[in-house]
């Protein structure tokens, strides 16, 4: 008997124990690799150090700051003060997003007259269709163009998806708010700004982060705290079963022997694909709902060069509109981002293609994404030959969760089962967010919910 078991040892499932473990609550959580971090895996290799998963996260919340102090044990890694501009590619030319608004006026990115329309957003009046997509957001409050040239890359670098699809009040909630709450974004961003807020507040910078030596560090720092022996690796096939007052969980160990567990409450943190699986009991009609999430394929590259000779690396990196017509959907300046991630005068960048507008590109094969990349990547980094030093591909064939028009029914169908199944509780990011941020803060909205 267990009071709780978690179902992941990813971010989310590690720092949701990491917080059960604070609180003195008897927990086991069940992984089905051998190793703990679930996407997230940095590795060091020629000089290089570069992430398999996520790159980097973002100080977006309190509960970020209170996970650092608490751990103690690593070093988190802001990004680099002098390259915090973002690139976007128009007609093969890399210019800088704008940071301000005296630069969008200025910029080349947008028309005459949506720069007109951004001086006025802050008079038009607020959206009145709760699930709006963010394509008809934006083009009602700042024009096509910076929906071509702004938020479409930025979706494609965060979702890789497409923002005609995506429903803003999901997927770009505090974005949504500005209009709701204030009734406009620039105006909404300036009221936010003069808010008064803790000292606590005023410390989340929303920089962007990562660890010394890689995000695994973190991995292993939360890991230290959780406890290896409170961790079960190597189980398949796992179910929960409501049995009475209580649950029964069932799975196959590492070496095929059939595990019972009792526990009063379950904690799952996996995809939602692989719901209908683990909770074998929810009617097909209603866990339909949750696992029609669809999470868009994505490929990554990874490139390292021991001396770079191409454009100055002097911004977090590029992003690629759909408008453009290229493959790839942007490139991270890792080595301008984070320090001794490539040798010294060397480079390293990671790559992305595919997503939900370009999902074929994940079906070709190594020699054909070489000729892409090669092709593409000389041609907007500015370098004459292409011979990289390190050359990765890491596949992903569901990368990345989408909040499109049925979420809402997938979160009305969670929040069922929860109240129909006391003690049953439903993480992971089939909601509240995907940055690492989001899952942080879940973490220990799930403890909490527990605790309490």
């Amino acid at each position: 008997m267990k009071d709780v078991v978690v179902i992941g040892a990813g971010i989310t499932g590690l720092t949701t124990a990491f917080h059960l473990k604070k609180a003195g609550v008897d927990f086991t959580i069940l992984e089905k690799s051998d190793r703990v971090g679930g996407v997230i895996n940095s590795v060091t290799e020629q000089g290089f150090t570069y992430e398999e998963g996520p790159n980097s996260g973002v100080v977006a919340n309190v509960e970020v700051l209170r996970l650092f102090e608490a751990l103690g044990t690593c070093d988190i890694e802001v990004a680099n003060e002098n390259v915090k501009k973002r690139y976007i590619l128009k007609s093969g030319v890399w210019e800088a997003l704008p940071s301000s608004l005296k630069a969008a006026i200025t910029t080349p990115l947008f028309t005459l007259k949506d720069k007109f329309r951004i001086l006025g957003e802050p008079f038009r009046k607020a959206g009145t269709i709760p699930n709006e997509s963010l394509a008809g957001l934006v083009k009602r409050r700042m024009g096509q163009s910076f929906l071509d040239y702004a938020i479409d890359p930025f979706i494609l670098g965060v979702y890789a998806g497409d923002p005609n699809r995506l429903i803003t009040r999901f997927a770009l909630p505090k974005l949504y708010n500005l209009e709701q709450k204030y009734g406009s974004f620039i105006g909404g961003s300036i009221r936010k700004k003069l808010e008064k807020k803790s000292d606590e507040e005023q410390r989340v910078s929303r920089s962007v982060f990562s660890v010394k030596g890689g995000l695994i560090k973190l991995i292993e720092a939360i890991t230290d705290q959780v406890g290896n022996e409170n961790i079960t690796f190597g189980v398949s096939k796992i179910t929960v079963n409501p049995v009475g007052d209580h649950y029964e969980v069932n799975y196959l160990d590492k070496d095929g022997a059939t595990v019972s567990l009792e526990t009063k409450k379950v904690i799952t943190t996996v995809g939602a694909y692989h719901l209908d699986k683990v909770l074998p009991f929810v009617e097909k009609e209603t866990i339909a709902k949750v696992t029609a999430l669809y999470y868009a394929p994505t490929i990554e590259i990874i490139l390292g060069f021991n001396k770079w000779e191409g454009m100055v690396l002097d911004a977090f990196g590029g992003l690629i509109p759909f408008k453009e017509d290229r493959a790839l959907l942007g490139v991270l300046f890792l080595s301008a981002l984070f320090k001794d991630r490539a040798p010294e005068g060397g480079a390293l960048f990671s790559i992305f293609l595919g997503g939900v507008r370009k999902p074929e590109l994940c079906d070709l094969s190594t020699d054909e994404l070489k000729v892409i990349i090669k092709r593409e990547f000389c041609h907007i980094m500015r370098t004459k030959s292409f011979e990289p030093d390190l050359f990765k591909i890491i596949r992903y064939e569901a990368a990345i969760p989408q909040y499109e028009a049925d979420t809402e029914f997938r979160l009305k169908a969670v929040a069922d089962l929860q109240q129909r199944y006391p003690g049953l509780i439903i993480g992971g990011n089939l909601k509240d967010g995907i940055g690492m941020a989001d899952r942080i803060m879940q973490a220990k909205a799930l403890a909490k919910a527990v605790i309490n």
